[in-house]
């Protein structure tokens, strides 16, 4: 009952930080598990699917852009991590985390640089992680389409940074980080 951990979207401009939790099942395995960034949109969407159906549990959580500018990335990411796994169904007797930092859990757990490419389960949860962000940025546009978010997703793209300087920063938009700060204080 390992879980693998992982997370999405600490580098945008804009929207949560989203985090995932999966539990696999050892005779149910998933072929093509990879880290999300190294799949296609169309690919990481159909692992989703099956995930979230062979899995013996999984969970998706995040941390919103008020608790970001609050905490700071990192802790706010931690805080989302440790949301996913108590948000799991079962308990696992391990957790295995993509990165080199560890959230404050009652459960054992340990940092595996580069796991989410090398470890089934944390793979399973950045498939989880990123596709559950990219979703919110694709709502989000419906909203709010002059920022572009459902190419870019929220992150400070040419056209992104083009679209703060010209539309001001919306209450999506994360008011630490530096690009987004400079827009509110007018420079």
């Amino acid at each position: 009952m390992i879980a693998g951990v992982d997370e999405a979207g600490r580098g945008p401009l804009a929207g949560a930080v989203f985090a995932a939790a999966v539990i696999l099942d050892p005779a149910r395995p998933i072929v093509g598990l990879n880290d999300s960034k190294k799949l296609s949109e169309r690919r990481r969407e159909c692992l989703e699917i099956e995930i979230k159906s062979r899995a013996l549990a999984w969970s998706v959580a995040s941390a919103s852009v008020e608790e970001i500018d609050a905490l700071n990335i990192l802790q706010a990411t931690l805080l989302a991590m440790k949301r996913a796994v108590e948000s799991l169904a079962a308990t696992p007797s391990e957790v295995l985390i993509d990165g080199n930092r560890c959230p404050r859990l009652d459960i054992p757990a340990r940092a595996i640089i580069g796991g989410d490419a090398t470890v089934a389960e944390i793979s399973a949860a950045s498939i989880l992680a990123k596709t559950a962000r990219d979703a919110e940025m694709r709502l989000l546009h419906l909203s709010f389409p002059q920022y572009g978010l459902d190419r870019h997703k929220g992150y400070g793209t040419a056209a992104h940074l083009a679209a703060l300087a010209t539309h001001g920063a919306a209450p999506f938009h994360r008011r630490s980080f530096a690009p987004v700060r400079a827009v509110l204080q007018g420079a």
